[in-house]
């Protein structure tokens, strides 16, 4: 029969599902379903001999001479070698990037990741990529949509750009795991951020204003003494925050005044104590591995979220807006150089990789590493107490 819109639309359902076909264009058809549901079809053999059946759209919603044109231009395809059922299937199955996310952390980010990068990388997907992106098809995503994001993160230039790293890096991925073609990277030539690098650090009245406000909140146990321990000791060994959320007990020497941290940005190293680090570290106790374990699962270190969020409350109490805690490192930094220690003390009293990261705070001197985390703590802590902390250069030791 031929088709037409009257000849469609008289066409009954029966208790099964009805097959007509038109005679004007040769596999194009209309399935009838008992519900009374009419759909168009195609019906084609592939090229190795498989037949398949296509559905081009409902009737009435897909006009007859649409389908039709639908018909031919997919038969069309069926002879130079495509098979749209199997896409289509292929279409409907495709990894989506909340796939994509888990499996890059699972396969990529465990495996060659530190644990402290591996958890923020996994803050970003949740927060950022996986409410934006997760529902989209891997093979879906565009440049326009990476840019979109990144955009909305534009008040955190550097997040922003952190989160386009870890998405470009996704997708290269997803070019090997045959998710996308090769050089479809949606992140290629999209234009990062610039971010502003700040040399901030705590004056002594500041420090002083900071010392006040850990007192009270002590005394007055309105947060948690693990929270007041991190930040104190972020304060008097100038270490990273992973480096301090994540330390062991196996990894205090109080004896020696220092800790062997076996993981660091920089690899394992040795951080030298000064008095007033030894003195808090020896007067605090936990039960957990951790020297500072979470405030719900004592096996567990204490959250960086946390942590942050107690800092923003504290430093509004400080009056000190625009301190972060990675400000602690140059903070320790700036009191090393005003002390005369040397690069290479202050590179190893930090932990940086190379002397670069130090010619900020110093000019070149000798002297040795635990006098200088001594100076440096004892400034720190003196200021926190409300005393002025002298700045005294270190005695010069020969070489000879």
């Amino acid at each position: 029969m031929k088709f037409t819109e009257r000849l469609v639309a008289g066409l009954k359902p029966t208790e099964r599902d009805v097959f007509a076909w038109d005679d004007e264009t040769p596999g194009f058809g209309l399935r009838i379903k008992p519900s009374g549901r009419k759909s168009f079809i195609v019906q084609y053999r592939t090229n190795s001999g498989v037949s398949r059946r296509y559905t081009l759209g409902p009737c009435g919603v897909l006009k007859l001479e649409a389908a039709r044109a639908k018909a031919r231009k997919a038969l069309v395809a069926v002879k130079d070698g495509a098979d749209p059922a199997s896409e289509r299937k292929a279409d409907r199955n495709a990894e989506t990037v909340t796939e994509l996310c888990d499996r890059y952390l699972a396969e990529h980010v465990k495996l060659r990741n530190r644990e402290s990068t591996a958890r923020e990388f996994g803050r970003l997907i949740e927060c950022h990529i996986k409410p934006e992106l997760g529902r989209s098809k891997v093979k879906d995503v565009t440049r326009e949509n990476v840019m979109k994001l990144h955009r909305k993160l534009s008040e955190t230039p550097r997040q922003a750009n952190q989160v386009v790293a870890v998405l470009s890096k996704m997708f290269h991925l997803a070019e090997a795991w045959r998710l996308r073609p090769d050089h479809t990277n949606p992140c290629r030539l999209v234009e990062r951020y610039a971010e502003s690098k700040r040399e901030r650090f705590l004056s002594e009245p500041e420090l002083a204003r900071l010392g006040v406000v850990l007192g009270e909140v002590e005394r007055n146990a309105t947060e948690h003494p693990n929270i007041v321990t991190a930040i104190r000791l972020l304060l008097l060994t100038g270490c990273r925050l992973s480096e301090v959320l994540t330390l062991k007990w196996e990894h205090v020497d109080i004896a020696n005044a220092c800790l062997r941290l076996p993981v660091s940005k920089t690899g394992a190293k040795t951080v030298a104590l000064g008095a007033p680090a030894v003195r808090l570290l020896s007067a605090h106790a936990s039960k957990s591995d951790y020297v500072l374990p979470a405030l719900i699962r004592a096996n567990e270190p204490l959250p960086v979220a946390t942590i942050e969020k107690a800092w923003r409350r504290i430093k509004a109490k400080a009056e000190l807006p625009d301190v972060r805690l990675h400000d602690f490192r140059h903070t320790s930094g700036t009191y090393a150089g005003q002390a005369g220690a040397n690069a290479f003390l202050v590179r190893d009293l930090l932990g940086h990789k190379t002397l670069a990261m130090t010619a900020r705070y110093v000019g070149r001197d000798a002297d040795p590493l635990r006098a200088l985390a001594d100076k440096v703590s004892e400034r720190i802590a003196a200021a926190m107490s409300g005393h002025s902390g002298e700045v005294v250069a270190l005695r010069r030791v020969s070489n000879h």
